[in-house]
C-alpha cells in the first residue's frame, strides 16, 4: 500500500486533537491499516478534517479507513454545538412498537444524517449499528444502544440504519458479533460469560447478524459463550470466529476486534494482538492512543492478509457516492416522524 509498505492489521487511535511529533513518526513507521477518532480528538469540523488528513498522510494513503463511534444517544463522539444530537437507537425501537414502517424510515433518515456529517469530515466507517439483543437481566452497557429486544425489529431497523449509511457514503459496522446482549457484565471492565445454549443463541442473539451478514464490516464481542468455546472470548476464539461468525452466521466482511485495551482481555498487548489475529480477526482495534501500548500492539501485528485486503476492497465497493442530500429536509422529516409517535 502507501510507500510500497504493507499495512499492519491494526486500527489505532491518537491522544488528542492534533498529532504529536511522536505519533506522526510512529504511524509513519508502523503503517496501521486505519485510525479511529474519539471525543478527545474532535473539537470542531475544520480541526477534525485537518486531523483526518494528517492521519492519512502518515501512511501515504488517502483512502485509509478512519472510524468513529457515532451511534446516537449515549455513544456519540461528535456532539453539539458543532454536530447533531442524534436519538438513541432505543427511541426508534419504541417507535417501531407502534409503526415499524415509520421507524424504518426514521432510522434510514437518521443514518443518512449521521453519514452526511461523517462524510463531510472525511470519516469513512461508523461503528454502528448495534445489533445486540439485550437480555432481561443483562448489564445496561448495551441498553438503549440496541434497537430493542425483538429480533425481527432489530433486523429491520439494523438494515435501515445500514442502508442510510451506505447511501450517505459511509461504511456501517455491525456489532458486537455474535451478540453482546445477554452479557451480565460490562466488557470494558471485566470479561462477561454467557451460558445460554447454542440453539437459543442461534435462534435469537445470532439472528440479526445472520440477516445482515452481507454488510461490509463487523466488530467482535469480548464475551465468552460457554456453549461455543468455554476458554476464550469471541475476539480471540478461532472456534467462534470460524464456526459461528464465518460459519453459522455467514459473515464474510471485514472482522475487527473490539478495543483490545478493554479489561475483558488479559495479558500483554502484544499477546492480545497476536491472539485476535490468529483467531481470525482481520484487524485489531486499539483505541486509547497510549504510546507504549501502541508500540506493543504494533509489535504483535502482522500485515493485513490477502483475504483481509479483499474484504476491505469489497466494503469500499458497497458504498454509494452520496448525492446532494438535503439535510434540512431530512431532519425536518425525521423530527416529524419522531414527534408524531405513531400513525400508519
Amino acid at each position: 500500500m502507501g510507500n510500497g509498505q504493507p499495512s499492519k492489521a491494526v486500527i489505532f487511535g491518537c491522544s488528542g486533537p492534533v498529532l504529536t511529533d511522536g505519533e506522526r513518526r510512529f504511524f509513519e513507521q508502523s503503517h496501521p491499516a486505519g485510525f479511529i477518532l474519539f471525543e478527545r480528538n474532535c473539537q470542531d469540523p475544520d480541526q477534525v478534517r485537518r486531523l483526518v488528513g494528517e492521519l492519512r498522510e502518515t501512511v501515504n494513503r488517502p483512502d485509509a479507513p478512519v472510524l468513529i463511534d457515532q451511534e446516537g444517544g449515549r455513544v456519540q463522539r461528535l456532539k453539539p454545538p458543532h454536530w447533531r444530537d442524534a436519538p438513541p437507537p432505543g427511541a426508534f425501537a419504541a417507535l417501531a412498537g407502534r409503526s415499524l414502517s415509520r421507524a424504518e424510515e426514521a432510522v434510514r433518515l437518521n443514518g443518512q444524517l449521521i453519514a452526511a456529517e461523517l462524510y463531510g469530515l472525511g470519516i469513512t466507517v461508523n461503528c454502528a449499528p448495534v445489533l445486540d439483543i439485550p437480555g432481561p437481566d443483562a448489564h445496561q452497557i448495551i441498553g438503549d444502544r440496541a434497537f430493542g429486544n425483538d429480533p425481527k425489529i432489530v433486523v429491520a431497523l439494523g438494515m435501515a440504519a445500514a442502508a442510510g449509511h451506505l447511501q450517505g457514503g459511509v461504511i456501517p459496522m455491525i456489532k458486537h458479533i455474535p451478540g453482546h446482549g445477554r452479557a451480565k457484565a460490562d466488557s470494558h471492565e471485566e470479561l462477561p460469560v454467557v451460558d445460554a445454549g447454542a440453539e437459543e443463541l442461534t435462534e435469537t442473539d445470532f439472528s440479526p447478524f445472520r440477516a445482515l451478514n452481507r454488510l461490509p464490516w463487523a466488530m467482535t464481542a469480548h464475551v465468552v459463550y460457554t456453549a461455543l468455546d468455554g476458554d476464550n472470548p469471541a475476539t480471540t476464539s478461532s472456534k467462534v470466529i470460524s464456526r459461528t461468525i464465518r460459519g453459522d452466521i455467514g459473515f464474510q466482511g471485514v472482522l475487527v476486534s473490539d478495543d483490545i485495551g478493554m479489561k475483558a482481555l488479559g495479558g500483554p498487548f502484544e499477546e492480545r494482538t497476536k491472539a485476535g489475529l490468529a483467531a481470525g480477526c482481520d484487524l485489531v482495534l486499539h483505541c486509547s492512543g497510549d504510546a507504549a501500548e501502541m508500540e506493543a500492539v504494533a509489535a504483535g501485528a502482522g500485515p493485513v492478509t490477502d483475504e483481509g485486503l479483499a474484504r476491505l476492497q469489497n466494503g469500499e465497493a458497497m458504498v454509494k457516492s452520496p448525492g446532494d442530500i438535503d439535510t434540512a429536509d431530512s431532519q425536518a422529516r425525521l423530527d416529524e416522524i419522531m414527534i408524531a409517535k405513531g400513525g400508519a
